[in-house]
């Protein structure tokens, strides 16, 4: 009898993914993983490669060398699911510290759960409104990032408040959910960038296309499109080679400076990306993360190509 290859393993990437979406929803690792004498410095290793440091001072000296690289910057304190409201304000502390000190041309970027919306959505209206006044202040963008679906009415309804009295308030839109179809014309209509990106959380299929579903890119790249035809504000964030050169080819190979979009990547992963663009005339920015909650976050970037994996161990034993 002939031996076929089982379900089991030709979907192994997939499983993989799978596995570090689940770890990165456990909110309590991201506590132990750090703390822990064996693993911590373990993967605090793997960490670097996606992390500017566990301070702000770390991240102001990392966005400084992406400003000098030619390129634009976002700085984000992670730290979401913070179920704390004395905590809460504390780390909205840190964003306002960041609004004062980063260099120019720094965006600050914030996951609302991280300033109260876990505990309730007038504190995250509150708090974050205090860093909209001083990211305003500073002449800076201020930038909403994307939560997993449980929480996207009410990352929405608290960027929608905030934009009834700022304009520099941006919001992420996963590709990979069905809803986004139904939110973005309401978001063209509203003020801030637009920042588009894959989504990296684990979702049910009736919620969003699955990471690996080739259909994701011709949902992307249709969402891409529309964003660059609206002339609104927007941001490209994906480091897959084929999207991006499709919608360079659609905005016509080439950029200039006051273009309402740009390219981005993270940190750690896209810089050949940034500077392919750049030549090309395209603003480009570099996501820039810090702080001591880290592990969620590290699945998650491992989660969307299986293969950075290979990449971990070596950054482990090193």
């Amino acid at each position: 009898m002939t031996a076929h290859p089982t379900t089991a393993t030709t979907d192994l990437p997939a499983q993989a993914a799978e596995v570090l979406r689940g770890l990165a929803l456990d909110e309590d690792l991201k506590w132990r993983v750090p703390e822990d004498p064996v693993l911590g410095p373990v993967a605090a290793r793997v960490a670097r490669r996606f992390v500017a440091g566990e301070s702000l001072t770390d991240a102001v000296e990392r966005a400084r060398r992406v400003i000098a690289g030619g390129h634009r910057a976002s700085v984000e304190f992670m730290g979401e699911s913070c179920r704390d409201e004395q905590r809460a304000a504390a780390e909205t502390y840190v964003f306002l510290e960041a609004a004062r000190l980063l260099p120019e041309g720094c965006s600050v970027s914030l996951d609302l759960s991280h300033v109260g919306l876990a505990i309730d959505s007038e504190l995250a209206l509150a708090n974050a409104s205090r860093i909209a006044r001083a990211t305003a202040g500073s002449g800076r963008e201020m930038m909403i990032s994307a939560e997993g679906s449980d929480r996207t009415d009410a990352v929405l309804a608290v960027h929608r408040a905030l934009c009834e009295e700022f304009d520099h308030v941006g919001v992420t839109v996963q590709a990979r959910l069905h809803r986004t179809a139904a939110d973005l014309p309401g978001l063209l209509e509203l003020p801030g960038r637009i920042r588009l990106v894959k989504g990296a959380f684990l979702e049910p299929r009736d919620i969003a296309l699955p990471r690996e579903d080739p259909a994701l890119a011709d949902t992307y790249t249709a969402y891409a499109e529309r964003l660059a035809d609206s002339g609104h504000l927007c941001s490209f964030a994906t480091h897959d080679w084929d999207l991006i050169d499709h919608i360079d080819r659609h905005l016509g190979g080439r950029g200039h400076a006051n273009a309402p979009w740009e390219f981005e990547t993270l940190l750690g992963l896209g810089p050949d990306r940034l500077d392919a663009m750049a030549e090309r005339g395209h603003p480009t920015r570099e996501y820039v993360v810090f702080g001591t909650e880290w592990w969620l976050y590290v699945c998650n970037r491992l989660a969307e190509d299986p293969q950075r994996v290979l990449q971990a161990l070596v950054d482990a034993a090193s």
